[in-house]
């Protein structure tokens, strides 16, 4: 007897949803039966991405402004008939791998905070309506940062755990609860591309792994499938680190 789909009938909304980490999510939740709404920037082309997959709506707009995005998940939430599952990813492509905690790397910081606060709260009324919600937010990769930037992963990682832990709390009594994942190196169409430029970078990703391997967005997809169905029931407010164990220089 086959088993059941582990999703079936919930209704999901994916950020960054039009390549990488994105993409492998939607791909996965509807495979074990969620339908999803998939959302990315308005040059992404993933509408087009999932014209053809059944169950899954891909939607163009500007995704990373924290004015509109309420109205984006607001409009998911009616084409979808409701929400029960939010995956927020908001990684940012700097020019550079970020060096140091400076004035940019605290830029990228604050902009995922307002994105992610500004997503969860618009799909709240609704997530408090399911009776599986769940917010699932993904971390920066470690391609946005340079090799010496330990200190900066570290931080980045502490916001968004601070973030997380902060919405586990306030919406905890309404069976909602809140994880992230915290990526490694992960072999994400942006991570090829500075990986091609700075090599002593992708070296230094593989070494630091001790699967001595880079990650891919499958990797990412069946943590957030699990933190997505019910057997995530009663974990809130923490993250898992997602990057095939960590070796410390």
């Amino acid at each position: 007897m086959a088993q059941p789909l582990r999703l079936y009938g919930l209704k999901a909304v994916v950020t960054a949803a039009g390549a990488g980490i994105g993409e492998a999510i939607c791909r996965t939740l509807v495979k074990h039966g969620a339908e999803v709404v998939a959302l990315d920037s308005s040059n992404s082309g993933v509408d087009q991405l999932f014209a053809r997959v059944k169950g899954v709506t891909g939607i163009a707009s500007n995704v990373r402004d924290a004015r509109v995005l309420p109205a984006l998940i607001e409009d998911a939430a009616k084409k979808l008939g409701g929400i029960d599952i939010l995956v927020n990813e908001f990684s940012p492509t700097p020019e550079a791998p970020v060096e140091s905690t400076n004035e940019e790397f605290q830029r990228l910081v604050d902009t995922r905070a307002e994105l992610t606060l500004a997503s969860c709260r618009a799909a709240l009324p609704h997530l408090k309506n399911s009776p599986a919600g769940r917010i699932i937010n993904i971390g920066f990769l470690r391609s946005v940062f340079a090799v010496s930037a330990v200190g900066a992963c570290n931080r980045a990682e502490q916001n968004l755990a601070a973030i997380t832990r902060a919405l586990a709390v306030e919406i905890g009594d309404s069976g909602v609860n809140a994880n992230y994942i915290q990526p490694g190196a992960i072999m994400t169409p942006v991570s090829r591309d500075v990986f091609k430029k700075h090599k002593d970078l992708r070296d230094f990703c593989i070494r630091r792994s001790a699967a001595n391997r880079i990650g891919e967005p499958v990797d990412i997809a069946k943590v957030a499938l699990f933190l997505a169905s019910d057997d995530s029931v009663y974990v809130s407010g923490t993250g898992i680190v997602v990057d095939g164990g960590r070796v410390e220089a």
